[in-house]
């Protein structure tokens, strides 16, 4: 089994749009806390990937700039919310081609208020594959990540025949996780009926806290060789124990549930799996892209954590929750944390690279040794990668 070291890792808290920093401040700092916490000079850095979907070309020069000039090759990353995850898949894969001892991958991302939308109104856009599987299942309009995974959520509503209740159950297990996550934006408390009771935003069932809120921050995470890592005393045991990607099929355009990432993300999981030798029931800390509280209910099935139509049970059971057979989403997930979209993937990573260390305070998951993280971006892409000790 090929292994590379998660050598370090660093994020900063995120924040609301209209408070943050200048992208390149915030990343450089993400860098810097992952350099040090790797022990290490920015020169050992052999190549560079930089994620962000709102920004200009060569923003992830800019950025790394203010941390080191040192000629290496930089490469900017977009591959919409799975961006972070998809920087590190390529960090990962330079390393164990051998072309670098030592990469870095690093996120960032300065939003804006409100829905997520596109940007590029005189050409057309990779979501207009999504239409025809929406209009089918009659998926009323709006913003298009509101309107896939709000339709998502619906369709399997149907599918199951379960309420909405199970979506704000999830919610308020998010919020509970993310009371011990000081990087976390919203700590306080909440009750599912607060959830449910909560301003409705998409298809007579979708509140304002079943969704996550546009954020601004950063993290970084940079992997090596085992060979450099014995050569420069990297005192962190994490590894990635295999890593896959996966993009759209066929199967993509069934139904709304599969058009947000479910074939995708079987595809990847099941060849993680394999290579890794293990199945679901091995994994203890999990942090899943949970955009939408229906897509982590539909995440649930899709990397086997639970049979299929069967998440209600699985939520009742507390197996999504320290005590049960799972930790899904100790950070608070992209529910609470918030989902600085260049970040988020890499964010996953530092949290779980924490919970393996033994480093992440009051929500620690005890005796952690194996991690699944899980990061989707409609159009699409998905990255699930396994991180062990």
């Amino acid at each position: 089994m090929n292994t590379v070291r998660v050598a370090g890792v660093g994020m900063i808290p995120f924040c609301k749009p209209g408070q943050q920093r200048p992208y390149r401040v915030m990343a450089a700092e993400a860098i810097k806390l992952a350099l040090a916490d790797a022990g290490l000079h920015a020169k050992a850095i052999g190549q560079a990937y930089g994620a962000y979907i709102y920004g200009d070309s060569t923003s992830a020069q800019h950025a790394f700039y203010d941390v080191c000039q040192n000629g290496i090759p930089i490469i900017n990353v977009n591959n919409n919310c799975s961006s972070g995850s998809t920087a590190l898949f390529l960090a990962r894969q330079a390393v164990l081609s051998g072309q670098v001892e030592c990469a870095l991958a690093f996120g960032f991302e300065e939003m804006q208020p409100g829905a997520l939308g596109s940007h590029w109104q005189d050409r057309e856009s990779p979501f207009e594959r999504l239409d025809p599987v929406l209009q089918q299942f009659n998926a009323p309009q709006g913003p298009i990540a509101l309107r896939a995974f709000g339709a998502a959520g619906r369709h399997y509503m149907d599918k199951y025949h379960v309420g909405a209740d199970i979506f704000a159950k999830v919610a308020e297990k998010s919020r509970r996780h993310a009371i011990n996550n000081p990087y976390s934006m919203f700590s306080t408390p909440l009750t599912y009926q607060q959830v449910l009771n909560d301003k409705v935003i998409y298809d007579n069932y979708l509140t304002r806290l079943m969704a996550c809120p546009p954020t601004c921050g950063a993290a970084a995470v940079i992997v090596c060789s085992e060979a450099f890592a014995r050569q420069h005393g990297i005192s962190s045991q994490v590894k990635i124990l295999a890593q896959a990607m996966a993009t759209d099929t066929e199967l993509s355009w069934q139904d709304p549930i599969n058009a947000v990432g479910k074939a995708m993300t079987q595809q990847a999981v099941e060849q993680v799996y394999c290579d890794a030798a293990i199945g679901p029931r091995d994994i203890d800390v999990i942090e899943l892209h949970d955009c939408f509280t229906p897509n982590e209910v539909i995440t649930y099935e899709a990397l086997g954590l639970c049979p299929e139509g069967e998440a209600v049970q699985f939520i009742a059971d507390g197996d999504n929750t320290y005590g049960g057979r799972y930790v899904i989403g100790p950070s608070g997930g992209l529910m609470s944390k918030g989902h600085p979209i260049g970040a988020t993937g890499l964010a996953q990573c530092t949290e779980l690279t924490w919970h393996l260390r033994g480093q992440a305070g009051h929500r620690q998951v005890d005796n952690a040794k194996l991690a699944l993280q899980h990061n989707v971006g409609l159009g699409g892409a998905v990255v699930v990668t396994l991180y062990g000790v």
